[in-house]
């Protein structure tokens, strides 16, 4: 790698110009273009009675194929301006005219998906096994199978034309409420306001103090703004609730499931192995109590560190460590990652105006990657940029399949990503050089289980219990954080001193509009790679390539065949999921074994 590494992204050579580039306002132009011509052939296909007249339906695929590729395109780029600067006004203009045009072409789908539903099922079996068409199986068997159980084309175009300035302006207003969150905070005699993004970083402090004196803030700071957040929760929730009910589904969780290609059963058995791991979990917790002298952990203390080093490591040593343990389970993942690190598709610096959080986009016009964070030094950030890392390496495997199956979804991509952070921390646990540091890596990594276990699972009962709430009317802010703060205690057992009630406003996965649930998909993922991982272990080398293949697949089946065809396994049963907790109770039964002395 070429070394120092720059810790800002290279868009330019994407579209030069940032938001006032003239290519990319070209490009938008001319995808619009498309976008009409794609319009005018949906409108003018006819329900086909044999091949001939469904010879035109495969040029439709193709303009699709091309329309899906570009308004991922422009939507990672403006994605990007957005993040790095949440003060770009031409950016979030820009976003609303690609939402425009996303919502247009969403309708345009919906009719052809509803052409789609009308063939007769033995010509439609006849097309799709055609070897133009047969790649794309998969994906038409589900579009239609799902046109069927919405609404007629026209509601559903319409539904999706007031989902821009309602469902997703919504959406967009959260963006906007936490660009305005500034919060002061004292380092060195000098007060700064911190955004949202630098003062989460602070959260993570190995000082107990610092973190507990953020926390405080940082839960004024949103409970200041908790009227705007229950508000734009609300709405979104209503928006949905509204459609589900149009369309005659009574479950919430129908349509989540649905995107992440997965039953109710898988979920539910996942959730069981989970809840029954919970016990050996407490037992971690309380024993890191007592190991930080305290009687019990605040939500603050759930990740802080065992002990109070205030080591940092600088971006450069991040980026050689991953690369080094990613090489040792697959050159390929190696040296995809040194890559994405010289061509500066990674932007890590800390300063004012950024996002927060991390996330990894794909633009799949330049069959290239971006991974968005904020670098503070912090193991947590080392086990991020890992994470993002495992996320651009399965888009790049999707290189050269139709763009229309490369939509692969959450949960799958969730496991490539912490499946990356897997290699890397246990890794390092195996390599550490003394006790203390053996000690202090696999606490780093039992963080992990509780995050998933409990943090996750949090999310989920409140997300849940807030959508059966909504429906009989507006909560109002307390309400919905006594909600956020009921599940926190049940999916940590009542372990923690203290819980973050406001969590809920100041989280930007629960105002997502293109994912709902954006929580049981982190789970999935970190048990689905915890058993991948477990089954790497016993198969050694040769499992790299299998890993690579499964990953390939992940855009044209459901998890379980997916699960069935690579590890011949049924995720609806126990087995699978019970090897993955296996994993993670020995890493807390070593931990405790190696605590007993000081406790």
């Amino acid at each position: 790698m070429n070394k120092p590494l720059q810790q800002t992204w290279d868009l330019e050579s994407i579209f030069p110009g940032g938001s006032h580039s003239p290519e990319f306002a070209a490009f938008l132009t001319a995808l619009e273009k498309e976008a009409k011509e794609l319009r005018a052939a949906v409108t003018a296909a006819i329900v086909p009675t044999n091949l001939k007249e469904a010879e035109p339906l495969e040029h439709i695929l193709s303009l699709l194929d091309r329309c899906a590729a570009k308004i991922s395109e422009a939507g990672s780029f403006v994605g990007c301006l957005a993040a790095q600067d949440q003060n770009d006004k031409k950016a979030i203009q820009l976003s609303g005219r690609i939402t425009t045009l996303s919502a247009d072409l969403q309708g345009v789908l919906a009719k052809f998906n509803n052409l789609l539903r009308e063939i007769d099922d033995t010509l439609w079996e006849e097309w799709t096994s055609t070897s133009k068409v047969e790649p794309l199986k998969f994906i038409l068997n589900e579009s239609r199978n799902l046109a069927r159980e919405k609404m007629n084309p026209e509601l559903e175009s319409l539904a999706l034309e007031l989902a821009i300035d309602g469902y997703h302006g919504w959406g967009e207003f959260y963006d906007t409420i936490v660009s305005k969150i500034q919060i002061p905070f004292e380092e060195n005699g000098k007060t700064e306001m911190l955004s949202a993004g630098q003062a989460f970083n602070k959260l993570h402090n190995p000082n107990r103090e610092v973190r507990q004196e953020m926390f405080e803030k940082w839960e004024q700071a949103w409970t200041e703004a908790e009227d705007y957040c229950a508000d734009t929760l609300n709405h979104l929730a209503g928006f949905r609730l509204n459609l589900y009910r149009n369309r005659g589904w009574d479950d919430v969780l129908k349509e989540p499931l649905a995107i992440n290609r997965m039953s109710r059963e898988t979920l539910d058995m996942m959730w069981a192995v989970i809840q029954d791991t919970k016990p050996v979990l407490v037992e971690y917790l309380n024993r890191k109590a007592k190991l930080l002298g305290l009687d019990g952990l605040s939500w603050t203390d759930v990740e802080a560190p065992i002990r109070t080093s205030v080591s940092k490591v600088t971006y450069d040593e991040a980026a050689e460590t991953i690369v080094e343990q990613f090489r040792k389970f697959s050159p390929k993942l190696a040296e995809f990652s040194e890559m994405a690190f010289d061509k500066n598709w990674i932007e890590v610096e800390d300063r004012q105006g950024k996002r927060p959080g991390g996330f990894c986009t794909s633009f799949q016009e330049s069959d290239q990657t971006r991974i968005f964070m904020t670098f503070g030094g912090t193991a947590s950030n080392v086990s991020t940029l890992a994470h993002e890392l495992g996320h651009a390496y399965h888009q790049y495997l999707m290189r050269g399949i139709p763009v229309l199956n490369q939509d692969y979804a959450m949960n799958v991509a969730e496991t490539a990503s912490t499946f990356a952070e897997m290699i890397v921390a246990d890794a390092l646990v195996k390599a550490a050089k003394d006790k203390e540091e053996k000690l202090a890596l696999l606490e780093e990594k039992i963080q992990n289980s509780v995050a998933f276990f409990m943090n996750i699972h949090a999310r989920f009962l409140f997300e849940t219990r807030f959508y059966d709430k909504r429906k009989e009317g507006l909560l109002s802010a307390g309400e919905i954080s006594e909600l956020m703060e009921e599940a926190q205690k049940e999916a940590y057992c009542g372990a923690l001193s203290t819980y973050h009630p406001h969590f809920w406003a100041s989280k930007l996965h629960f105002y997502s509009t293109g994912v709902p649930f954006y929580n049981f998909p982190y789970t999935f993922g970190y048990m689905f790679s915890t058993g991948l991982y477990v089954r790497a272990l016993e198969e050694g080398s040769t499992f790299a390539d299998k890993y690579d293949a499964l990953l390939r697949d992940t855009g044209i089946m459901t998890v379980e065949e997916l699960a069935k065809k690579h590890l011949d396994v049924d995720l609806t049963g126990r087995e699978f999921w019970q090897s993955a907790a296996d994993m993670c109770i020995s890493d807390i039964q070593q931990f405790l074994q190696m605590t007993n002395h000081l406790a």
